[in-house]
């Protein structure tokens, strides 16, 4: 059931070093303390009940790293969160797939080079291994003569698109069978005149979002491109993806693992958090979508093989390992 009230959630974060004196200062009352092994294991919930795929599925074991303190600047220092149990989540009325609505759809706006851009062939294999959901990528729609707002950043110099006029754009085009609609571009974003940047915009009653993968290319900051960055701007890529996406099922940030659906204050914080799920986040999504959880990260596996994701095929391979291993 998709929820009456509108949400809408600011994707990234500003990232503006001539702002960072606006940060508020955290009270020390309110810091930050990461949950311990019993708190991380009550978010999960308990599992005596599930079969014992699950059960195997859903137990961290030393596959999943407690959430560290963050630093000064990290997210959680900045927007100390309560966190979202998987009880909590079960409780809430959020966005889940039905008999109809069940498609992602992925609409590339603009152009995306070669050299500095995700494969957007690779990204919808990757959204439908994570997400066990069909994807339909559409064809990419040129900039010129949309509705769309746009400025050109005073320090980079680069073109900004405004994000509400592309999701108004967007609710246009939703179709009847998408559980949402994605724009994905390489031009960079904002949000409104007081921003810098962001990395995106979702709405989530109307199952629209954009996201941007401009700053995830080194160059973009003036960096020299090495070998490796086509791989390093594939992983940054899906893993926004899917974090943002991730939203859009109505996960909240996680402040259990380190996972996927960690927030990120800077790029080094997101680079930081993993390509996956922790246990707490994988019970949700496999709660509103339904998935043999062996198969998918079976999927995952082959994809990241191909990608060149070495880290995170041996994680899987290891966790693959641990769950066969309880058959």
């Amino acid at each position: 059931m998709f929820p009456i009230a509108v949400l809408v959630i600011l994707i990234g974060f500003l990232a503006r070093s001539w702002l960072l004196s606006f940060v508020p200062t955290v009270n020390a009352m309110e810091r930050f303390t990461p949950p311990d092994e019993k708190q991380r294991r009550g978010a999960i919930g308990p599992t005596t009940g599930l079969p014992k795929t699950l059960q195997r599925a859903f137990d961290p074991a030393d596959h999943f790293e407690p959430i560290p303190a963050p630093g000064p600047s990290d997210w959680l220092a900045n927007h100390p969160e309560p966190g979202q149990t998987f009880e909590q989540y079960r409780r809430e009325r959020v966005n889940r797939p039905d008999k109809i609505r069940r498609k992602l759809y992925l609409q590339p706006l603009g152009e995306f080079p070669g050299d500095t851009s995700p494969n957007l062939d690779q990204l919808e294999q990757f959204a439908e291994a994570f997400f066990t959901l069909p994807v339909e990528l559409r064809p990419a729609v040129d900039l010129a003569g949309l509705p769309i707002t746009s400025r050109t950043h005073p320090s980079t110099r680069e073109r900004q698109l405004l994000t509400s006029d592309i999701l108004a754009w967007l609710q246009t085009r939703l179709p009847k069978d998408a559980y949402c609609i994605l724009a994905v571009t390489m031009a960079d974003l904002y949000p409104a005149d007081d921003w810098n940047f962001v990395f995106g915009q979702a709405s989530l009653r109307e199952r629209v979002g954009v996201y941007s993968f401009a700053r995830y290319d080194p160059g973009f900051y003036g960096d020299a491109r090495g070998d490796d960055a086509g791989r390093l701007i594939l992983l940054r890529s899906c893993k926004v993806l899917a974090h943002e996406t991730g939203h859009m099922f109505g996960l909240q940030h996680c402040v259990y693992f380190r996972c996927l659906m960690n927030g990120s204050n800077h790029l080094g914080e997101s680079d930081d958090r993993p390509p996956h799920l922790c246990p707490v986040c994988l019970r949700k999504l496999h709660h509103a979508v339904g998935f043999d959880i062996s198969a998918r990260y079976e999927r995952l596996l082959a994809f990241s093989q191909q990608a060149g994701f070495d880290d995170e095929a041996a994680w899987l391979t290891r966790r693959l390992a641990y769950l066969k291993s309880g058959q």
